[in-house]
């Protein structure tokens, strides 16, 4: 189990980066004299994108000097982008999570948020519903029925599976659409956690459930019962995360900050991520991953920190325990991966970035911390009745905006929905705790910015690149920097999605075993991420993309293309 190899990882960390240089050693050895060149390298056998929800720049750096493990590799070993950037400007999961293997913005790719509102139904739509299939594990839990449909560009995998079938391509994750999106359209397998079952997945009609299963048949069998027979605990492993503990109010109720919390389960916790890594190991031993002449891809996506953060904050005792114990995983990970006979490269990034819950940050010195008005909405709600003798509140929130709808949340028929609309985006601008509002057919209407210096966009521009037709929502908004919505503990007390830099800023990290270390200032961009891989492989993009190559060095089949 996981748990007793991190335990060992922790306690022979020197023998085991000892033993992963011995490794790397040893291949260099058994390979041809042209190997030594890194511009003549063969491809890597295995590609690993590790997405880390919810893992800021600034988290990743706050922690860094106190790695001991994997994430310590990845950052004293790795070529590490400190200024890596999600580019758009709703930085939610399925919309941050789709720009990594694909080279595109959300604008392109189809998934502007988690979930949106269908103004032609009423209904609230998921990111990756699917309803023609099934989940593998019998019941309609979860997001209900789940797919790659609703993506609308390929991806990395996608790529490799046109020009080399025989290479296998699988997504491992707490979350539907972390693996989903990783696993892309033709992948072999997308695999998440689903409660007292172990690792589920999709099912397309005249698919067999234990075929779609039978990759994961092995750790399923063994963590069947987990989630209520080992009543997993979550203590501290790390004394000085005890240093963080406090009281808050939060919404007029007492949050304490301690490990454990209140309530914890399962999927909040850092075991989530372990047991997403257990699963990832099954993959690429029962699949033979990077072991059978041609590369192949694992993508792995960590959600614990995501969990955490909207459960507990940022800077509690519980999301430093999250990441020394995500270290800790992370390095009996690369442990295995220095084992791939043909080589294994690794790309670390996360969906989106994150801040603290208002309450501690303002007491931290950021006095422009705060909730967002509950009276705002229902105040520019009252002001458009009024002025158009509306019988229902037109303003509905919709992720990253507002709709503008009737009674049945269907959209108002014209000319009556530009009318409200109109008068709802001048209303919103003069809020104070709005920084824009604006219509979504109106950024349509503008090209999408180029993005390769993604610190300069504007947030106009920001949105843009978040905007999609028929699934972003009427007006875009973005709240002054500092605020988010309101806490319910229990639920969520911090929250993401902004434009701001703390929500699009993210590591964006390359490594392989023997790699030396190398900073890079200069920003790189999640969309940079599929073609930079493409290159590396020696596959073309299927379509045109919005990112471009980077050359990596040491590890190369060749320098990009000149622009």
């Amino acid at each position: 189990m996981i748990r007793s190899r991190l335990l060992a990882s922790a306690l022979g960390l020197t023998l085991g980066l000892v033993a992963m240089s011995e490794v790397a050693h040893a291949a260099e050895a058994t390979t041809t004299p042209a190997a030594a060149s890194a511009s003549e390298r063969a491809s890597p056998s295995l590609i690993v994108t590790l997405v880390v929800d919810q893992l800021s720049a600034n988290l990743f750096n706050q922690y860094r000097s106190q790695f001991t493990g994997g994430l310590k590799t990845l950052a004293d070993q790795g070529l590490v982008s400190i200024n890596g950037y999600q580019t758009h400007g709703v930085t939610v999961t399925c919309a941050g999570h789709s720009t990594v293997l694909t080279g595109v913005h959300p604008a392109r790719s189809g998934i502007p948020a988690n979930d949106w509102v269908d103004t032609t139904t009423g209904e609230t739509t998921y990111c990756l519903s699917a309803p023609q299939n099934t989940l593998a594990h019998g019941k309609n839990t979860d997001n209900g029925p789940v797919g790659p449909d609703n993506l609308s560009a390929s991806t990395l995998g996608d790529w490799l599976k046109a020009v080399s079938p025989e290479s296998r391509v699988y997504g491992v994750s707490g979350k539907d659409r972390g693996a989903i999106t990783l696993a892309g359209h033709n992948g072999d397998g997308a695999f998440w956690l689903t409660d007292n079952f172990g690792f589920t997945t999709y099912v397309e009609p005249g698919q067999s459930a234990e075929a779609r299963l039978a990759p994961v048949a092995g750790v399923n069998a063994r963590m069947i019962d987990r989630f209520t027979r080992e009543a997993p605990r979550w203590t501290y492993s790390n004394a000085g995360c005890r240093r963080l503990e406090g009281q808050w109010t939060i919404s007029g109720q007492t949050f304490d900050a301690k490990v454990p919390p209140v309530g914890f389960r399962l999927d909040n916790s850092p075991i989530l991520d372990e047991l997403t890594i257990e699963g990832a190991i099954e993959l690429m031993d029962g699949q033979q991953l990077g072991r059978r002449g041609v590369t192949d891809m694992l993508g792995v996506s960590l959600s614990a920190t995501d969990r955490i953060g909207h459960g507990y904050g940022t800077q509690g005792p519980e999301m430093c325990e999250q990441m020394l114990r995500l270290d800790a995983a992370l390095g009996v990970f690369l442990d295995k991966l220095s084992t791939v006979p043909g080589g294994a490269i690794v790309v670390l990034t996360a969906d989106h970035g994150g801040s603290d819950f208002p309450e501690r940050s303002s007491v931290e010195g950021y006095s422009h911390a705060g909730r967002v008005d509950r009276a705002l909405q229902p105040r520019v709600n009252a002001a458009l009745k009024a002025r158009f003798g509306l019988d229902a509140d037109p303003l509905v929130s919709s992720a990253g905006g507002f709709v503008i709808v009737d009674k049945d949340r269907k959209s108002l028929a014209e000319p009556l929905r530009s009318q409200v609309l109109a008068a709802a985006v001048e209303l919103l601008n003069g809020e104070p705790q709005v920084a824009l509002a604006v219509a979504r057919d109106e950024l349509l209407a503008e090209a999408a910015p180029n993005s390769i210096h993604p610190e300069d966009l504007s947030v106009r521009e920001r949105l843009r690149l978040s905007a999609v037709a028929g699934r972003s929502p009427d007006i875009l908004r973005a709240w002054q920097p500092g605020l988010t919505g309101q806490g319910r503990i229990g639920g969520a007390i911090s929250s993401h999605g902004s434009p701001w830099d703390y929500d699009r800023r993210v590591p964006i990290v390359f490594w392989w075993p023997g790699a030396e270390g190398q900073e890079r200032f200069l920003p790189m961009r999640t969309i940079d991420i599929a073609p930079t891989l493409a290159n590396l492989i020696g596959v073309e993009p299927g379509a045109a993309i919005d990112g471009r190559c980077m050359d990596l060095p040491q590890f190369a089949k060749g320098r990009c293309a000149a622009e």
